[in-house]
């Protein structure tokens, strides 16, 4: 089964545990007997203009974030953005592979955030265990302090 299959839409789904699932969408399903067809969803119109979501069009910064999505038919999704430099907010609808390039660019703006932090936490413990260290060596921690 071929992702570009016209009877077919695979989409992966990320779980709170971390595990990945690949989700099968029929788009023409047989009709069961005693049941209405099903119709095809249309592909809602969509904003072909925009390359980068992460990339603000009011101001360019990088820092743009989603604070709502939702799926608007099988192959996009309409996704609430908000930049936090200029207080810019909008919605719109965007393929799949657009939201799946934002969702990379915000997965890379985790790893980093997540980085400094650590490196951030390290040289915070490296002060405080030299203050420490220079308190007790001269005298200003004794024993009845604990």
């Amino acid at each position: 089964m071929s992702l570009h299959d016209p009877h077919h839409y695979v989409r992966r789904v990320v779980l709170p545990s971390g595990k990945t699932i690949e989700v099968v969408y029929f788009e023409d399903q047989p009709q069961v007997a005693g049941t209405a067809p099903v119709a095809a969803t249309p592909a809602p119109s969509h904003d072909e203009s925009v390359s980068d979501l992460h990339v603000c069009g009011s101001c360019a910064s990088t820092l743009v974030y989603p604070t709502e999505w939702e799926e608007a038919g099988v192959t996009h999704w309409e996704v609430t953005l908000r930049c936090p430099n200029c207080e810019w907010a909008g919605s719109g609808i965007f393929e799949q592979e657009l939201v799946e390039r934002f969702d990379e660019e915000l997965d890379r703006g985790t790893e980093a955030l997540v980085r400094d932090l650590k490196r951030l936490s390290h040289a915070n413990m490296e002060d405080e265990i030299e203050r420490f260290t220079t308190a007790l060596a001269e005298g200003h921690i004794v024993p009845e302090d604990f």
